[in-house]
């Protein structure tokens, strides 16, 4: 964590905690992990989610000493961050993402924490079972593989020319290697190469798409990355210089001039998150909250984009689009 962002998570603590003294009422206190980084439109979007989904249920922020840190994309920093979360120990962690949940799980490993936005919790011995967790976690998972292997599928509806996709995924991220499997599966059924490209920074990305040049990949796949979705215009930006169709797990890569993407509604994932926190500020055991798996999706297509690309867009597919962003 970078010293602005350590001077602004303690003045807010201080803050709170004047808060409570001038009102009289003790605040309870809450722990927020992100892998990503804070100033992006989806992190502002999955923070502001999770807030409505509170307050829906009768919570007003004020009642909280509210503890967030954020990883900026960074997996090394999260066990720092997480130290430093259990010396203020909140009641309830609320955690984004397979590396933050592993972090904070050393380091607290007693307090409940809600993890949001996970890849296979049960396969990366987060939680028992889906049923019952065993432990002090419990929360919401992703479908990673799966949807993973649906965008490979979506890509080759749209370029059904493409030989060769290129997987850019971060292999810090155990979720990454997780929709790597997934897209790798995905293609073999469709007789379609992979070729996997490491990214473990926002400055490796241009490289990196430099090297799936070099691989003669004619399409690509963005993994579901913090790294990735920090810089979703420079991401698109590079892909169309390269005319590289393209497919991402969220909508802001399509709104920056991306072709296609699909995934979880991830703001419904936060928004539900709040009534696992509600139940465990309530008095309930993580071990008696079974982990949801998400039943909203999003498909959007940027018919702009595809025009560009010099592709057509099945009649079939625009149809599924939950947007379908044209010419003004």
């Amino acid at each position: 964590m970078n010293r602005r962002s350590v001077i602004a998570s303690i003045a807010g603590l201080i803050f709170s905690a004047r808060l409570a003294e001038a009102d009289g009422k003790p605040k309870r206190r809450l722990g927020m992990l992100f892998i990503g980084p804070a100033n992006t439109p989806l992190t502002k979007a999955l923070f502001n989610a999770f807030w409505e989904g509170m307050r829906a249920l009768g919570y007003s922020p004020d009642e909280f000493e509210l503890a967030v840190r954020w990883g900026d994309g960074r997996v090394e920093s999260l066990p720092a961050l997480a130290a430093e979360l259990v010396r203020l120990t909140p009641e309830v962690i609320v955690a984004g993402g397979p590396p933050a949940v592993a972090a904070t799980r050393k380091a607290m490993p007693t307090i409940p924490i809600v993890m949001v936005d996970i890849a296979d919790p049960v396969g990366q011995g987060f939680v028992a079972s889906l049923a019952h967790s065993g432990g002090n976690i419990t929360g919401l998972a992703n479908l990673a593989q799966e949807l993973a292997g649906k965008r490979v599928e979506l890509l080759k509806s749209v370029s059904p020319s493409s030989a060769v996709v290129a997987v850019l995924f971060n292999p810090d991220n155990p979720g990454n290697l997780i929709q790597l499997r997934g897209a790798e599966n995905a293609a073999k059924a469709l007789r379609v190469n992979v070729v996997a490209v490491e990214v473990r920074a926002s400055n490796e990305i241009e490289r990196a798409l430099a090297a799936i040049g070099r691989e003669h990949a004619d399409a690509l796949v963005v993994a579901d990355e913090p790294v990735f979705n920090g810089v979703p215009g420079e991401v698109a930006l590079l892909a169309a210089r390269r005319k590289l169709p393209a497919v991402y797990a969220s909508r802001p890569f399509v709104v920056a001039g991306g072709l296609i993407s699909y995934g979880v509604d991830k703001p419904s994932l936060f928004r539900q998150a709040a009534s696992y926190v509600d139940k465990l500020l309530k008095g309930a055991k993580p071990a008696d909250l079974p982990v949801e798996q998400p039943t909203k999706f999003e498909l959007v297509i940027n018919l702009k984009t595809a025009k560009a690309l010099g592709l057509t867009v099945p009649q079939s597919l625009l149809a599924r689009a939950d947007e379908v962003i044209e010419d003004p």
